[in-house]
């Protein structure tokens, strides 16, 4: 993959492709799934620092996975693979 270095408080998420059928084996519909928020790994994340006049101090590192909102940040495609890259303040959870 090409580097890819985000800066201030922006964070790069591979974002995990999912599942089109349950557990029980039913398929979901591509609407459902559309208001469900990203599931995705942390691949890199930029130093934090002063944004819109506030200091912001970086909570999540590299490798962690992440539930982000969807609607949030800029979606896109390196090499076949999707990513997101979103402030720190999109992310709504860590998932340990």
């Amino acid at each position: 993959m090409r580097e890819v270095k985000p800066i201030l408080d922006k964070i790069l998420v591979q974002v995990e492709s999912g599942e089109e059928k349950t557990k029980s084996g039913l398929f979901v519909a591509s609407k459902a799934k559309e208001s469900e928020p990203v599931i995705g790994t942390v691949i890199s994340r930029g130093p934090g620092g002063v944004v819109n006049g506030k200091e912001v101090k970086m909570c999540v590192e590299a490798g962690e996975k992440v539930i982000v909102n969807k609607y949030s940040g800029t979606s896109i495609t390196i090499e076949g693979k999707e990513y997101k890259i979103v402030s720190q303040q999109d992310v709504l959870a860590r998932i340990l």
